[in-house]
C-alpha cells in the first residue's frame, strides 16, 4: 500500500477483523503452469506476495492473471509448480480446500446463486446451524451477514433475493464474502468494475485495514490508476509468462502499459465523422422516475456520449431505445418510423442493436460456439428450410472475427471459453454481422484489458467513420472525451445538459452531473468520476 495512504486507517470508518491465527502471511507463487487444449495459459510464473503486501497483477485479457487466480482458489489444478503461504506448500485441488487453507477469491464475474438471499449466498456451502447442526440458524446467519456487510453498505438487506440487488450492490456482497471467511490470502479479480466513487473509496479504506492486519492482498484490475493508487507493486503477465515485477513508484503508466502489450501504444486525435442527417429520434422517452422526458437526436456518422452518476438512468435509457423495457412515456424513430414500443424485434429490423453493460448474464450464451452468438439476433440470415446453413453461418463467423481481430480465430471455441476482451468483441461483432447501423453501447469497456480498450475504440471510430449512428454509456468520464462528438448528462433520469464535445473537459461534465453543482457547489477530487 502506498505510505501516503495509511493515514485512513485512524478514520475508524471501518474495521476489519482479526485474520485466522492472526499470523501475517506471505504468498509465494512458484513456477506455477498450466496448459488448456491448445493453450498453454501459465508458463513458469514466479513471484511473491508480502505480508501486509497489496499486490497488482496485471496484463491484456488472455494474459493469464484469471487463470492464476483459479489455481490459487483451487478452481484449476495447476500442471507444474507450487503455491506456498509462509512456506507451506498449499494444495488447493478444490475451492473448499483452498479456503480451508485461508485462501479467499473475490471473482471479476460474480459468483451467486439468483433465487437466494443475500444471507444465504454469503453463507453457501457452510450455512450457519443449530440442532446440532440440522437446521439452518437464519437469524443468526442474517446477523453475521448484516455485519460483514455494513463497512461497505449498511443498506444492503441480508434478507433480501441477490437478484433483486444493482449490479454494484452484488459485487460488494463478493467482497463481504471474503470478510467473513476471516482470508490469509485475498485475491481481487476486478473487484471495482461495478462501484460509485464512493463504494471505491471505502473499498480502499478496508483494504488498507485488511493490510495493516498482514493480509497479502493480490489485486487484478484494468484499471491502472486503481493499482498505482491502491498498490505498492505489481507482476505483469503477457501471453502467460512474467515479464517483470515492477515497485511502482519508480515507474509509470506508459512504462507499465508497454510492457502489457508489448508496444507503444499511439496517441490518436479525436476525428468527427458527424453528417446533418438524423438517424435515430428520441422525443420525450420516458419510463417512470427512471427516465423522464427524454428528447435527442443522434446523426448518421455521429458518436453521442451519454454521462452522469451511477443510478442517474443511463442503461435505463439505452433499454428503452432498444426496446428491452417498455416506456410510459414518448417514441423511437428511425428516420420517419415511429417504432412500436416494448419491441425488441421490430428495433433490431429497424437497424438498432445493443451491447449490454452485464455481458456474461445479458451478452452471450456462455456455452455455445462464438458463431452462434455471432448469428443471434439474425438466424434467418443463415437458415433454409427450418435448417441452419452452418456453412454460410461459419464464413460469416470467420470474416467477422478477423475483421474485428477477435483471438484466437476459432469459431466453434465456447464463447464463455474466450478472454473478457474477446467475448466483448464477438457480442459487438454479431451486429457487425447483422448489418446494424445503430449501435447502443452501454460500458463497452468494461472487465477489458488495456489493449482490448484501444481496439473497442477504434472499432466504434470506424464504425463512425463507415457512417454509422453510435450512442455510448460510460462511467469512464475519459473514455467519452474520447470519442464522443457531443456528451448528454443524466441527472435523476432526466437529460440536463447536451455538451459539444469541443475543448469539454471532465469537470464541465460532472458540474451538470452532480446536484447543486450548476449552483455554485463544489466537488471533491474523489468524486470527479461518474
Amino acid at each position: 500500500m502506498n505510505p501516503e495512504r495509511a493515514s485512513v486507517v485512524g478514520r475508524g470508518a471501518l474495521r476489519a477483523e482479526p485474520m485466522r491465527d492472526s499470523v501475517p502471511s506471505r504468498l509465494v507463487f512458484d513456477g506455477v503452469s498450466k496448459s488448456f487444449p491448445g493453450v498453454r495459459a501459465l508458463d513458469d510464473v514466479s513471484f511473491a506476495v508480502e505480508a501486509g503486501e497489496v499486490h497488482g497483477l496485471i496484463g491484456e485479457n488472455g494474459a493469464g492473471k484469471s487463470t492464476l487466480l483459479r489455481v490459487l482458489s483451487g478452481v484449476h489444478r495447476p500442471d507444474g509448480g507450487r503455491i506456498s503461504v509462509d512456506g507451506r506448500e498449499v494444495a488447493a485441488s478444490t475451492p473448499l480446500l483452498a479456503r480451508a487453507a485461508g485462501i479467499a477469491m473475490i471473482h471479476q464475474e460474480l459468483q451467486h446463486v439468483p433465487e437466494l438471499t443475500v444471507a444465504q449466498n454469503l453463507f453457501l456451502g457452510r450455512p450457519r446451524t443449530r440442532a446440532f447442526g440440522l437446521v439452518v440458524d437464519r437469524r443468526t446467519q442474517e446477523a453475521a451477514a448484516a455485519a460483514a456487510l455494513a463497512p461497505l453498505d449498511p443498506g444492503i438487506d441480508p434478507a433480501r433475493p441477490i437478484h433483486e440487488l444493482k449490479v454494484a450492490q452484488r459485487q460488494l456482497v463478493e467482497i463481504a464474502r471474503a470478510l467473513i471467511d476471516q482470508a490469509r490470502v485475498i485475491a481481487m479479480d476486478e473487484p471495482t468494475s461495478s462501484l460509485t466513487p464512493e463504494e471505491f473509496e471505502r473499498l480502499v479504506e478496508l483494504i488498507v485495514q485488511l493490510a495493516a492486519a498482514g493480509v497479502a492482498i493480490v489485486y487484478v484490475s484494468h484499471r491502472l490508476n486503481e493499482v498505482f493508487r491502491v498498490c505498492q507493486r505489481a507482476t505483469i503477465l503477457r501471453d502467460g509468462r512474467l515479464v517483470a515485477t515492477v515497485t511502482l513508484a519508480e515507474t509509470n503508466e506508459r512504462q507499465v502499459v508497454a510492457q502489457m502489450v508489448g508496444r507503444e501504444l499511439e496517441s490518436v486525435r479525436r476525428q468527427s465523422f458527424a453528417t446533418s442527417r438524423p438517424a435515430l429520434d428520441v422525443h420525450g422517452l420516458g419510463r417512470g422516475d427512471a427516465v423522464v422526458d427524454a428528447s435527442f437526436e443522434v446523426h448518421w456518422g455521429e458518436v453521442v456520449g451519454i454521462a452522469g452518476l451511477v443510478g442517474a438512468g443511463r442503461t435505463e435509457l439505452l433499454r428503452l431505445i432498444a426496446g428491452v423495457d417498455r416506456p410510459t412515456t414518448g417514441s423511437v424513430a428511425v428516420g420517419d418510423r415511429i417504432l412500436p414500443r416494448h419491441d425488441v424485434r421490430a428495433a433490431v429490423a429497424a437497424g438498432i442493436g445493443l451491447v449490454p453493460e452485464e455481458r456474461k448474464r445479458e451478452g452471450i450464451v456462455a456455452m455455445r460456439p462464438v458463431a452462434s452468438n455471432m448469428a443471434l439476433p439474425a438466424f434467418a440470415r443463415f437458415a433454409s428450410a427450418g435448417l441452419v446453413r452452418r456453412g454460410a453461418l461459419r464464413r460469416t463467423a470467420t470474416d467477422v472475427m478477423r475483421r474485428l481481430g477477435l483471438r484466437p480465430l476459432d469459431v466453434d471455441r465456447p464463447i464463455g471459453a474466450f478472454s473478457g476482451g474477446n467475448q466483448q468483441k464477438a457480442v459487438i461483432g454479431r451486429w457487425v454481422a447483422a448489418g446494424t447501423d445503430i449501435l447502443l453501447f452501454d460500458e463497452p469497456t468494461r472487465g477489458v484489458d488495456v489493449g482490448a480498450k484501444w481496439e473497442i475504440y477504434a472499432l466504434i471510430e470506424r464504425f463512425a467513420e463507415a457512417g454509422k449512428a453510435i450512442v455510448v454509456v460510460s462511467s469512464e468520464l475519459p473514455e467519452l472525451l474520447r470519442l464522443a462528438d457531443r456528451v448528454l448528462v443524466l441527472r435523476e433520469g432526466r437529460l440536463v445538459a447536451d455538451l459539444a464535445n469541443d475543448g469539454l473537459s471532465e469537470a464541465d461534465v460532472m458540474a451538470h452531473a452532480v446536484p447543486g453543482l450548476e449552483a455554485g457547489g463544489s466537488i471533491d477530487e474523489k468524486d470527479r468520476k461518474p
